[in-house]
């Protein structure tokens, strides 16, 4: 969903246009002024209303997004300015911050410039690399076939976290702030990536793991429209909100990093999935990680899924090293993953945690691609099965776009903290539970 979309459905979801605060108020009739200036600004101020009036139907929000692409508002400066003021209101004030963020420091946040921090994560991508690039383009969106050394690269990031950075924030320069540039004081940024062979690679990765308290490691898998710069920043944050000492690593398959590039993400996620499954044997392996967390988003859900399920029917003993398997959002054919993926997955150390939610427009949008819902989705069509933890993430997110609330919402992030940190299960943590005649899954308490 585009930047505009998004601030009209948060300003809706907080009461505009008649019962939203002043500064709310104010900022939206701002917005709809600059939409009035287009052509086709009765049509889409038309679908605004609509949405006024039904603010939790998905094929009203879809259709909004589809008026603003068609009349090029998304192109339109003035009005991106008054869409971004408008969700700098609705984000004021700061929500208080949860108890997570008293946990404790990872050991490699000792790294400390002036005002802000620096966190070391490792990765493996089967990118494109372009080794004349900057650090923010050192990987393309194409996928890696030039390589005479296998389709791997390997490496790590030093990732900055402004001194006043909030919990599940990634934080980035904003036009409406006028902020044209990466400021490490500021922002979340990618400040290196240095490329290693295979052997220093892991030898870095076992220094820091045996430096750990618990000997720990994470392999963060992102999404559809994600760029290599944007895996590392967010790993980065997920490891400096979540205190996690050992260390933190990303795997990056060749997503375009684009909108429009779904159906190439979905290809190149297959295309990902035999190398992911490759790395994933070769990290439990090689590294004397005794917990090592799984975290895969939206479309790499699907390709970690298969993978683990892969693993654990080839080298079941290897698999056993995994402590745990978190899918957020995931974007996987939800019969595929019940009757396909899941049995194959209960011969994992613990059960799966999965969160879903009812009111993730990416995942509406994908199953409108597909005609099937996702594994993903809540509601009435809520994921029960045996073996899997699920968990109702709707309600609880403050991402605008409701499709990366595994790190951008603080009640979800806290939870996951619990989850790692505790390996407490869903019982031992703060959910509720909710009984059906299909089973039972959890949802947060109020």
């Amino acid at each position: 969903m585009d930047l505009i979309t998004s601030a009209v459905v948060a300003a809706i979801e907080h009461g505009a246009p008649g019962h939203a605060s002043e500064a709310v108020a104010s900022h939206y009739e701002r917005l709809k002024q600059a939409i009035a200036r287009f052509d086709s600004a009765a049509a889409i101020l038309a679908a605004i209303a609509a949405l006024e009036a039904e603010p939790e139907n998905t094929q009203l929000r879809l259709a909004l997004s589809a008026a603003l692409s068609s009349a090029k508002v998304p192109d339109d400066m003035e009005t991106l300015f008054a869409a971004q003021g408008l969700l700098d209101a609705l984000q004021r004030p700061p929500s208080p911050l949860p108890d997570v963020a008293s946990a404790p420091a990872p050991a490699d946040k000792s790294a400390v410039v002036s005002n802000y921090a620096v966190v070391k994560v490792y990765f493996a991508t089967d990118r494109q690399r372009d080794v004349g690039k900057p650090p923010a383009q050192r990987f393309s969106g194409e996928r890696n076939i030039l390589s005479g050394n296998g389709p791997l690269s390997y490496g790590s990031c030093d990732i900055s976290i402004p001194r006043d950075h909030r919990m599940g924030q990634l934080e980035s320069p904003s036009l409406w702030r006028l902020e044209f540039r990466d400021d490490p004081a500021k922002h979340v940024v990618l400040l290196s990536a240095e490329v290693q062979d295979r052997d220093n690679f892991f030898a870095a990765l076992k220094t820091q793991i045996r430096a750990s308290a618990d000997k720990s490691a994470f392999i963060f898998v992102h999404g559809y429209n994600v760029s290599f710069e944007d895996a590392a920043r967010r790993t980065g944050q997920m490891a400096y909100d979540l205190g996690f000492d050992g260390a933190p690593v990303f795997y990056s398959w060749p997503s375009r990093g684009a909108v429009a590039g779904y159906t190439i993400d979905e290809n190149n996620i297959e295309w990902s999935t035999p190398h992911m499954t490759a790395f994933l044997a070769d990290f439990l392996a090689s590294t004397e990680a005794a917990h090592v967390y799984l975290v895969g988003h939206s479309m790499g859900s699907r390709g970690l899924a298969r993978a683990v399920a892969d693993l654990l029917g080839a080298q079941p003993q290897l698999a056993q090293k995994i402590t745990e398997l978190i899918l957020s959002a995931p974007d996987i054919d939800a019969a595929i993953f019940k009757h396909d993926i899941a049995p194959k997955l209960a011969g994992a150390r613990n059960p799966v945690t999965l969160y879903a939610s009812s009111q993730d427009l990416a995942l509406a949008a994908s199953k409108a691609v597909h005609g099937y819902a996702r594994a993903g989705d809540s509601g009435a069509g809520m994921l029960i099965v045996a073996g899997v933890e699920t968990i109702d993430a709707t309600g609880v997110d403050t991402s605008f776009m409701k499709h990366s609330y595994f790190a951008e919402k603080r009640s979800a992030l806290s939870d996951m903290f619990y989850l790692i940190r505790n390996q407490a299960r869903a019982d031992q943590r703060f959910l509720d539970p909710v009984d059906t005649a299909a089973g039972r899954y959890w949802t947060f308490k109020p």
